[in-house]
């Protein structure tokens, strides 16, 4: 009595029909496809083998001209 046999999945898959439509839940399916062909998309971009870190910051102390030691940021391209 705990389990559902494929009888009451068919009736419950009529009534979804019913209710929804199909053209809206081929809509959905569609949606719901692309978002995840998006997701495994942007998981290859992060994981791929040309992804190269960041280069880091260097932080360059200006001479101190009247007193204030001031920090500039550059970065260091090559």
């Amino acid at each position: 009595m705990g389990g559902m046999s494929w009888i009451h999945w068919v009736v419950v898959l009529l009534i979804v029909i019913l209710v929804f439509g199909t053209k809206k839940l081929r809509n959905i399916g569609q949606d719901l496809g692309g978002a995840v062909k998006g997701f495994k998309d942007g998981i290859k971009e992060g994981s791929g083998d040309n992804a190269k870190p960041a280069e880091p910051v260097q932080q360059v102390q200006a001479p101190p001209q009247t007193g204030s030691g001031q920090t500039i940021d550059v970065e260091v391209k090559k």
